[in-house]
C-alpha cells in the first residue's frame, strides 16, 4: 500500500464499521496462542494497537511490539501505550517468538511484495516459532466487499467504491474523505489495492511448515477467510 493510501484508510479506520468483526476474528489468534509457549510476539500491520491492548491483558508478562508502514497509525498506538514502530518488517533488529498479521494485512502485497515478506517474516522468527495470519477469499473480494460504501458522521463523509477484477487477480478501493474544517469541507482521494492469493501460494512462497488452515465465516455460511499457522522448521 502506497504511504497516501496507509494515511487515508488511517484517517478514516474508525468510520469503516470493522470493530464488530474484529473481536470475532481476533479471538482466532488467541485460541491459537492459548496452545503456544511464547514469550515475545510482533504484530505486523498493528494499525491503531487494538489487538496488542488486547493481547496484554491475557499475557502480561509476553514483551510484544507491533509496527506499521502509516505514521498515523503509529502515534495512535503509542498514544495508548503500545510499543508500536513506523519501520519495515525487513529492517527489524530482533527476533520473535511468534509473528502475527492481522485482518488480511497479507492481502496488501502483490506476489513479489509477499515473497520478501514472507522470507523476511521466516528470518526474524526464533526456531519453532510461528506465523499466524488470515487471507481474503475470492468470494469475499468478488461478493462481500465489493460495491459502495458511505458513511457521514457529521465532520466527516467518507466513501468507498470498490470492485474485484477477475482477469488481474486485484481489488480496487476508491477511498474519498471530506472533513469539515473552519473554512469548510476539506477532501482527499486515493485508491488502495488488494491481491488475491491462494494459500497454496503462500506454501510455495516459504519454507515455513503450515500446521493449521481453518475457514472462517463472518457474515454468513460460506468462507471469506482462511486463518492460517505457519511453523518454522
Amino acid at each position: 500500500m502506497s504511504r497516501a493510501g496507509l494515511d487515508i484508510y488511517a484517517l478514516a479506520e474508525d468510520m469503516l464499521d470493522i470493530h464488530e468483526v474484529t473481536p470475532l476474528l481476533n479471538q482466532y489468534y488467541f485460541d491459537t496462542l492459548k496452545k503456544l509457549e511464547f514469550k515475545t510476539l510482533l504484530d505486523v500491520g498493528c494499525g491503531s494497537g487494538g489487538f496488542l491492548m488486547d493481547l496484554a491483558l491475557k499475557y502480561p508478562s509476553v514483551k510484544t511490539m507491533g509496527i506499521d508502514l502509516s505514521p498515523v497509525m503509529v502515534k495512535n498506538s503509542q498514544a495508548k501505550g503500545v510499543n508500536a514502530h513506523c519501520i519495515d518488517l525487513c529492517k527489524v533488529d530482533k527476533k520473535f517468538d511468534v509473528i502475527t498479521a492481522i485482518f488480511d494485512m497479507v492481502n496488501y502485497l502483490d506476489i513479489k511484495q509477499l515473497k520478501r515478506f514472507l522470507s523476511c517474516v521466516e528470518a526474524h522468527l526464533e526456531e519453532g516459532g510461528h506465523f499466524i495470519c488470515d487471507i481474503n477469499t475470492l468470494y469475499a473480494f468478488k461478493v462481500v466487499a465489493s460495491g459502495s460504501f458511505i458513511k457521514d458522521v457529521g465532520e466527516r463523509f467518507l466513501t468507498i467504491d470498490s470492485d474485484y477484477i477477475e482477469v488481474d487477480g486485484i481489488y480496487y478501493m476508491d477511498f474519498t474523505l471530506f472533513t469539515k474544517g473552519e473554512e469548510g469541507f476539506s477532501k482527499i482521494q486515493e485508491s488502495i489495492t488488494q491481491y488475491y492469493h491462494k494459500v497454496e501460494t503462500l506454501e510455495r512462497l516459504t519454507k515455513m511448515k503450515l500446521v493449521s488452515k481453518k475457514p472462517i465465516a463472518i457474515y454468513g455460511n460460506t468462507t471469506e477467510k482462511f486463518y492460517l499457522v505457519f511453523r518454522k522448521q
